[in-house]
């Protein structure tokens, strides 16, 4: 059960010396407890007084007493070191999620990091403070008891000791289904949480669409594949407890049996009888403890062995190094040549039927692609375009084209697998650099809400913002009824465990935030009003016009009422770029963007 990894962890060695040490006091203890049990119930049985046994009650209550105290403090320490082991693995999981700028939650799940980071590490935390002690205790504490035994009867000593090799096979052998069993139930369970998180997350587009009910299927197979892999683990757990409990028990039994006869023929004397027989349970016990825990510790093991592989993926390469990109102006340009992007292979992924579902519904005939491309499917294919200095341009598509694939990229959030980005010209490694991000302005569609006040939400991107500044952006934004409807202002608490805001306020609050960074004069937003209501938008949209002056506008919507309003619109089908133009321009070939704008017409979409 314990195996190499815990050795990786900072001051493990230290630990072990520790209970080890609080292991032999506790087994010296023990020790005392069952000599002075038995000399005790001896004197009793032979007719000695009460009083003058005291001494040998003293020693029984010693032993007890020393036996919780080594126990409470070694609880102590370990506890300690476990909750600074779990608090650096965790910020090691969060700094590697940074580290490889989300390249880590893209491949292996939202779900997958987010449950290593949280319930993962109750598991680590548990399985540490209960292999421990627990694999030192079956070393220690039967070598201590059956050093006494033997020191009284070699008969008994020899039963304990041909039976501990037969406990030691059977966990081994039990031991290795368990763990097999166990690593395939957290699979299974990796892939649950991800289709969980994913369904809520599309849960609104599929009720829209009318795919939540044949999807319903789908989940319902994936919580019974975890039930059954679940019952599975419990299943050889449990035999595995009750295996080493009949072992230890047979064991026990057959000292006490030996012993029975060699009294009645007067070849051992009764303080040895008593004294081993208390000392037999005493050498099971540390195994049946450990069999009690045999479940609790492989779901830590695996969740540590799980961690420890997250924190250990490799960070993406740095790129060669370059000079930061000057301030973007009017004469500058950013082109994307042939740039190509392939998402992670994903197995029955929830995205991918969310994106699916939405495409069935916006494309001839309801057949969606095999594989979406902004839902971990085909991503990007050959796309060569070019952005100049602060016109606006609009990304239209399908769900599941790839808009925000290809936002990502031009925001500098993932890398292209291939073709060239270049900048004015120079080719450039990559965008993900905090140059060129220290240059953008995101707006996603569900912005997020700092457990913060609404002031220092909206200087998200400029923390020295002066007060003065933050009321102006609130006034250009239309955030002055919301203010004035809050108990404290703007020193209100909104955001996770906040006040609670609309979509439509929350869209608002982010558009300050980029309103209040003149600096920054690269905006890209990525579906901002996909969860509005029509009339909300177009109020939105009108405050968020002025924004776009003097800035290089990237905008991914289906929103047909955007497009005239942008200088360039990027036409997107299945991860391929197939038009490119002004609104007019290509409204007037009647190609893709035609067919889309008819597409959506037709489903009462504004």
């Amino acid at each position: 059960m314990m195996d190499k990894t815990l050795f990786e962890l900072p001051g493990m060695r230290g630990a072990l010396a520790l209970l080890g040490l609080g292991t032999l006091a506790k087994a010296a203890c023990i020790v005392v407890m069952s000599l002075a049990l038995g000399a005790l119930l001896t004197g009793l049985w032979e007719g000695g007084a009460l009083a003058g046994l005291m001494g040998l009650v003293v020693a029984f209550l010693a032993g007890f007493l020393g036996q919780q105290a080594v126990t409470a403090v070694e609880d102590a320490r370990l506890s300690s070191w476990a909750q600074g082991q779990t608090a650096r693995l965790r910020r090691s999981l969060l700094e590697r999620v940074f580290d490889t700028r989300g390249r880590l939650v893209r491949d292996e799940g939202t779900a997958a990091v987010t449950s290593g980071a949280l319930e993962g590490m109750d598991q680590i935390d548990n399985y540490l403070r209960t292999i421990l002690p627990k694999m030192v205790e079956v070393v220690v504490v039967p070598l201590a008891c059956l050093v006494a035994a033997a020191c009284f009867d070699g008969l008994s000593a020899a039963i304990l000791a041909v039976s501990f090799p037969v406990i030691i096979f059977f966990m081994i052998l039990i031991g290795n289904e368990a763990r097999d069993r166990a690593e395939a139930q957290f699979g299974v369970y990796q892939r649950m949480s991800n289709h969980f998180i994913d369904t809520l997350r599309g849960i609104d587009t599929l009720a829209a669409f009318g795919a939540a009910k044949s999807y319903e299927d789908t989940v319902w197979r994936v919580s019974e594949r975890f039930r059954v892999a679940t019952m599975g683990t419990l299943k050889v757990a449990t035999l595995s407890g009750a295996v080493l409990d009949l072992i230890a028990t047979l064991g026990v039994a057959a000292v006490a049996v030996m012993l029975g006869f060699r009294l009645v023929d007067g070849s051992v004397s009764l303080l040895t009888g008593l004294t081993c027989l208390v000392l037999a349970p005493e050498f099971y016990k540390p195994v049946r403890a450990f069999a009690s825990d045999f479940h609790a510790s492989l779901d830590g093991k695996t969740a540590l062995a799980h961690v420890m592989a997250l924190v250990a993926a490799p960070a993406p390469a740095a790129p060669a190094a370059q000079a930061s990109p000057a301030p973007w102006g009017p004469g500058r340009t950013l082109a994307l040549s042939h740039v190509s992007f392939t998402y992670p292979a994903l197995s029955s992924d929830a995205g991918d039927a969310v994106a699916a579902a939405t495409a069935a519904a916006l494309r001839p005939g309801g057949q969606a692609p095999a594989r979406p491309a902004g839902a971990g499917g085909s991503g990007l294919t050959d796309v060569t375009a070019t952005l100049h200095g602060f016109e606006r341009v609009g990304i239209v598509g399908a769900s599941g084209a790839g808009k925000s694939t290809l936002v990502n990229l031009l925001a500098g959030f993932a890398d292209p697998t291939g073709g060239v980005i270049a900048l004015d010209g120079t080719p450039v490694a990559t965008l993900c650099t905090e140059a060129w991000q220290r240059q953008v302005l995101y707006v996603p569609q569900d912005p997020y809400l700092f457990h913060a006040s609404l002031a220092d939400n909206i200087r998200f991107y400029t923390p020295d913002a002066s007060d003065e500044d933050v009321a102006a952006a609130v006034a250009a934004l239309g955030l002055d009824e919301l203010v004035s409807s809050l108990p404290r202002g703007l020193d209100t608490v909104i955001g996770d465990a906040g006040r609670t805001l609309s979509g439509g306020q929350a869209q608002r609050i982010a558009l300050a935030r980029a309103l209040l960074d003149p600096t920054r004069r690269v905006l890209v937003l990525d579906e901002p009003t996909a969860h509005l209501d029509i009339e909300t938008e177009r109020e939105l949209k009108e405050r968020m016009l002025p924004l776009f002056s003097d800035r290089l506008v990237v905008l991914a919507t289906h929103r047909l009422h955007w497009l005239p309003d942008m200088d360039t619109v990027l036409v997107l089908e299945n991860g391929a770029l197939v038009e490119v133009g002004s609104y007019e321009e290509l409204m007037g070939k009647g190609g893709a963007l035609a067919r889309f704008v008819g597409r959506v017409r037709g489903g009462d979409a504004a």
